[in-house]
């Protein structure tokens, strides 16, 4: 079991910048991978970056050129870095963790959110 908690939104004017942390507890040791996600009001939630333990990053469409993702070597924390805040980055971020089992079964995980809201 993985236990995640975010922190780290808040009220940004835009052109802003915002580190969002992510603290993991449990069983971190079988975290393979870690990423956000964010859901804008009223739409789905959408997939935003992710980071292997190879240290390999990924990021959706949107995210590229404006968010950075990183994670601590004992990964207990994975941070995005948001550069530049637009309007649109208005949303509930989630951390997400996958874990796998020794059969190599993936598992999700998921925190609580955080909001960023960011004004014009």
């Amino acid at each position: 079991q993985v236990q995640l908690v975010e922190s780290g939104g808040g009220l940004v004017q835009a052109g802003g910048s915002l580190r969002l942390s992510c603290v993991a507890s449990g069983s971190i040791f079988s975290i393979n991978a870690m990423g956000w996600y964010r859901q804008a009001p009223g739409k789905q939630r959408e997939w935003v970056a992710n980071i292997t333990l190879t240290g390999r990053s990924n990021y959706a469409d949107s995210a590229k050129g404006r968010f950075t993702i990183s994670m601590d070597s004992a990964r207990k924390k994975v941070y995005l870095q948001i550069y530049t805040l637009q309007p649109e980055d208005t949303a509930v971020y989630y951390c997400n963790a996958e874990t796998l089992s020794a059969t190599l079964a993936p598992s999700d995980y998921w925190g609580k959110g955080t909001l960023v809201t960011v004004t014009s």
